[in-house]
């Protein structure tokens, strides 16, 4: 009986300490990418670049007047790090990679990445995570 208490609690501990740590990491990883992004988006001039490219696509246009007219509390989570947590169980580390790397390196559209990630997520989620952008870009 000792011998299953001494291995049972270390196990527990362990369990809901790496929880902690990837809870509070996911938080803290996705405030200070968001906000290293959007300083060197502001200080480069591009997030004025990104504004017109959404304002002359109507598609793109359309998503944003949706997020702007979305009600907070309908949704599924409304800060990056839920946002963040919600992404990689659902798409995946390597996938949001691809994506990443497609998007720079312009070899995939606006609309074929917009088609991946709602095919991985809810319509809430998608809701939700245009909401956030939404907040990024127009300070909301």
């Amino acid at each position: 009986m000792k011998f299953i208490k001494f291995l049972l609690i270390p196990i527990v501990l362990l369990g809901i300490a790496g929880y902690a740590v990837y809870y509070i990491g996911t938080n803290i990883a996705s405030e200070k990418i968001m906000d290293s992004v959007t300083t060197e988006l502001v200080n480069s001039g591009e997030i004025d670049n990104i504004k017109q490219r959404i304002e002359s696509d109507p598609e793109l246009k359309s998503h944003m007047e949706e997020a702007r007219n979305a009600v907070e509390e309908d949704l599924p989570f409304t800060t990056k790090g839920e946002a963040t947590r919600v992404l990689i169980n659902k798409v995946g580390v390597t996938t949001l990679n691809e994506i990443q790397e497609k998007a720079e390196s312009g070899s995939a559209s606006i609309e074929e990445i917009i088609q991946e990630l709602e095919s991985k997520l809810s319509e809430e989620e998608f809701l939700a995570l245009k909401v956030i952008a939404y907040k990024e870009l127009y300070g909301n």
